[in-house]
Order: C-alpha cells, then structure tokens, then sequence
C-alpha cells in the first residue's frame, strides 16, 4: 500500500511543479508539460513493478498514437478562449479531442494499427 502513496504522491507531484511553473513562465510551463513526464514515470513504475518488456513497450506504442490526436487541441485552446471563457473552451476541447481521435483511429485502420476495441 505505502508504494502506491508513493507513486500518487510522487505524481502528483510533477503536476503541481508544473502548474507552478507554468505561473512563473508561459514558455518554461509549456516547455514542462509538453515533455512527456507522465508516460516516462508510467514506464519507470511498469519497469520497478516488473512488467513484461512487451507491455512496457507498447505502452510506448499506444501512447504516440494517442498523442496525436489530442496535437488540435492545443492549436484550438488559445483561439477559442478570448471567444468562449474558459469552460466552454476546455469543453469544446474535450470534444475536439474526441473527434479527432474517432477519426484518427478509422485512418489508422487502415495501416493495421488498432487503437480502438
């Protein structure tokens, strides 16, 4: 149990550290969260929890499909939000997301790369 509060408390960590950040600095905040520090713990705490080398690797796999998707959002973000206020902004975000993987998952059917049950 006391390594699962670890794992919570260590990444929960890295989201404040980068909230504050990004109140510091526009461009450091960014720059923070742009890396991929989730996915890299998530591969650290599969790889100290012994996983298979096949699951830590498609974690890898999956998650840069995944990723590309969710790229329109962070162009649809800043010209939405003078328009809308935030919440709407973050919902119709949530929805850009959601269409744009729909859509990127069919393409990928076709290359035989299945994101999608």
């Amino acid at each position: 149990m006391s390594w699962i509060i670890t794992k919570y408390l260590l990444t929960a960590a890295v989201v404040v550290f980068v909230s504050e950040m990004a109140k510091r600095s526009d461009k450091l905040g960014g720059f923070i969260a742009a890396l991929p520090i989730v996915t890299v713990l998530t591969l650290i705490w599969l790889y100290v929890e012994k996983q298979p080398q096949a699951r830590i690797s498609n974690h890898a796999w999956y998650t840069f499909w995944y990723v590309v998707p969710t790229l329109p959002m962070f162009l649809a973000f800043p010209l939405l939000l003078p328009r809308l206020g935030f919440w709407l902004t973050m919902l119709s975000s949530i929805g850009i997301t959601v269409v744009c993987f729909g859509l990127f998952a069919l393409f990928l059917r076709h290359f035989g790369i299945q994101l999608l049950p």
